[in-house]
């Protein structure tokens, strides 16, 4: 999750430097040189495909597609550090569908550690007048669709293999980003395919090993790993794009992460037992 996290970043970077580009045209090409990447490890490895779980795979690439579209939409409309915090609220919505799909439990004190959390993204848009509340809307519709596509990709487990899990989604996101390009395409200029080719790379490694973390341990332990993604952000977002933080937008984010802290600390704490014995199994 570590590494996902970190391609992850990368990409978002590269994102933000096509942001003059029509985002289902990003969406496009970033699946698509993906998905060739997907197919090159499937025919080599004598993978079927097709997958046996197709009804998962359809939902997991369908969600997936409309958490990508929603989320260049923000990172076009906010600052890249205020964009991939809104969009990390994903492991909270994760973590919440689980209990309805997966039948994982959440105690009590968690739906405090939850609350924090969103009342970070409220002290966010509070004072930040740079984005307007549709963009924020949009934001938490991707971090949600994000959830729901987690939660397939556990529901996979031990069903199908990773490189088919991802090979769905990408899959799906070229299909649906190609019929928007017939009528949005825009011709990318010099660095642009440098940028976009890498959003696809990048995307490859990314999905890969936030596929396979999430089907080796549970979503609650793994998922907080994604918050670091608001680390690099930050750091990105001042250094290379000249984006300025005020003390209230600090607070917020500040606040996304203490609420998300706690609860995977907690969730640490309770299942630790279990961790060990599946160590010792």
């Amino acid at each position: 999750m570590l590494a996902s996290t970190f391609f992850f970043s990368l990409m978002n970077v590269c994102i933000k430097q096509v942001a003059h580009i029509p985002e289902m045209e990003v969406v496009f090409v970033r699946c698509f040189v993906s998905m060739l990447l997907c197919f090159t490890i499937v025919f080599r490895d004598k993978l079927d495909w097709k997958g046996s779980n197709r009804k998962l795979l359809l939902a997991r690439g369908i969600f997936g597609t409309t958490a990508l579209y929603t989320f260049f939409i923000t990172l076009r409309e906010m600052p890249l550090g205020t964009a991939v915090t809104i969009q990390y609220l994903s492991p909270v919505f994760t973590t919440i569908i689980a209990i309805f799909l997966l039948k994982e439990k959440v105690m009590p004190v968690q739906w405090i550690f939850f609350a924090i959390s969103f009342i970070g993204v409220i002290v966010i848009k509070g004072f930040d007048n740079s984005f307007s509340t549709s963009i924020l809307i949009i934001g938490i519709i991707s971090a949600l669709s994000s959830g729901f596509a987690y939660n397939m990709v556990r529901s996979l487990k031990e069903k199908e293999h990773p490189i088919v899990v991802v090979l769905h989604f990408q899959l799906i996101g070229a299909i649906f980003g190609g019929l928007f390009c017939i009528f949005t395409w825009r011709m990318p200029q010099g660095w642009d395919w440098f940028y976009l080719i890498m959003i696809g790379v990048l995307t490859q490694l990314g999905q890969i090993n936030l596929t396979k973390a999430l089907q080796l341990e549970r979503i609650a332990d793994v998922s907080i790993y994604n918050y670091l993604g608001v680390i690099y952000a930050l750091i990105y977002g001042i250094v290379l794009f000249n984006e300025h933080y005020g003390w209230a937008a600090i607070m917020g984010i500040g606040l996304v992460l203490f609420g998300v802290l706690l609860n995977f600390f907690y969730t640490k704490k309770q299942h630790e037992p279990d961790n060990m014995m599946s160590v010792e199994e």
